[in-house]
């Protein structure tokens, strides 16, 4: 069972269309079910000022190199206001994307310098004397054309939404190598299977970290 003295810090990860925003919400609520503090937030986004930076990101067109600082500022904010705090106090933070995203989105779908994204990361991220990242990623990895022909009868995209398939190839292709990098953060979801299935994949991650016993399964 999780010593709810110290935070723990769970991030979704993966393409427009993989569907991780159910599981987010029923990954939070499992949690609270075990009578634990959860803090569910996104990014970029999740401070007043991380959310007008999001508008910009997803809506204006900029350079790779102003978008990336954009999300980047947007995540500083974020930490210093809402991560940082929230694992301070025990909580388990639960957030919608992270830095990995901007590597796959920027670095790899947009072709970013990922050397500049590396120190941006490290300068951001770091906070007195810690790196603050994930303890646990969960990345859910779906064939970019699956994910499109979800897209088809999703909302009106954003103007990352409403790329194309090459595009979303290199960004799935940049959120593997960031897995491979990072492979006892990382932990790949099967998307790409009935949504039962992919929950029965989350819950038995969770469950072998120790954070939760197999009494919580809903």
């Amino acid at each position: 069972m999780i010593n709810n003295s110290n935070g723990i810090f769970i991030s979704f990860e993966g393409i427009d269309g993989a569907g991780k925003s159910t599981h987010i919400q029923a990954l939070a609520d499992l949690f609270k079910d075990a009578n634990l503090h959860v803090t569910l937030t996104r990014e970029p986004g999740g401070t007043e000022l991380a959310e007008k930076l999001r508008q910009m990101v997803l809506n204006e067109s900029m350079d790779p190199l102003t978008e990336s600082m954009l999300v980047f500022a947007a995540r500083r904010d974020h930490l210093k206001n809402v991560i940082q705090p929230a694992l301070e106090s025990g909580h388990i933070v639960i957030c919608d994307r992270f830095t990995d995203a901007t590597f796959a989105y920027q670095g790899g779908g947009r072709g970013f310098d990922i050397n500049i994204l590396k120190q941006l990361e490290s300068w951001v991220q770091g906070i007195g004397d810690k790196f603050i990242e994930p303890d646990l990623t969960l990345w859910f990895a779906l064939e970019p054309e699956v994910a499109a022909k979800r897209l088809e009868a999703a909302r009106t995209p954003d103007r990352f939404e409403s790329q194309s398939v090459q595009f979303f190839s290199r960004v799935h292709a940049a959120y593997q190598l960031r897995a491979d990098e990072s492979p006892k953060r990382f932990v790949m979801i099967n998307a790409n299977q009935p949504r039962d299935d992919v929950w029965a994949e989350i819950y038995k991650t969770i469950v072998s970290k120790n954070w939760l016993t197999t009494d919580h399964n809903k």
